[in-house]
C-alpha cells in the first residue's frame, strides 16, 4: 500500500490557508487582482488537500491485482491480466530529476509521482513487478 505523506497533505491545506488569507486581506485593501488570483489558488490548492485527506492511499496491490485511485475520490480495482505494462519514466529538466509510474492497462494509463506513493517509482515498480506481472 502507498500513500501520500501526511505532511504533505498538512502542507497543501495550510497553502490554501494562506491564500485565502491573502484573498482577504486583498479585498479589504480593494486590489481586485489579488483576489482573482488568490481565490482560484486557495480553492485549488485546498481540493488538492482534501483530496489527500480523503483518499491518502492512492496505490495498493495484492494477490487479485492492485486498486488505484480513479477520479477525484474513487477507487478502481485492475486484476493482474488486465496490466500490460509497468514502467517508470524518468525525465532530466533544469538539472532535476523525476520518476513518474506508469500502469498500462490497455485502455487507460495510471500515473503517479513520487509524492502520491509516498516512495520511489522504481522501487514500487519493482515490487509491483515481483507480485504479479
Amino acid at each position: 500500500m502507498w500513500k501520500v505523506r501526511r505532511e504533505l497533505a498538512v502542507f497543501k491545506i495550510l497553502g490554501a490557508v494562506a491564500c485565502a488569507g491573502l484573498a482577504l486581506f486583498w479585498y479589504v485593501q480593494g486590489d481586485v487582482r489579488g483576489v482573482v488570483l488568490a481565490v482560484p489558488a486557495a480553492l485549488l490548492v485546498g481540493a488538492m488537500g482534501l483530496r489527500d485527506v480523503l483518499v491518502p492511499v492512492r496505490l495498493a496491490a495484492d494477490e487479485s491485482g492492485v486498486t488505484v485511485v480513479h477520479g477525484f475520490a474513487g477507487r478502481r480495482h485492475v486484476p493482474w491480466e488486465a496490466i500490460e505494462n509497468i514502467q517508470v519514466d524518468v525525465r532530466r529538466r533544469y538539472g532535476l530529476r523525476s520518476e513518474m509510474l506508469e500502469i498500462d492497462t490497455g485502455d487507460q494509463l495510471h500515473i503517479f509521482s513520487a509524492h502520491e506513493l509516498g516512495a520511489s517509482p522504481t522501487e514500487v515498480a519493482a515490487v509491483l513487478r515481483r507480485r504479479g506481472v
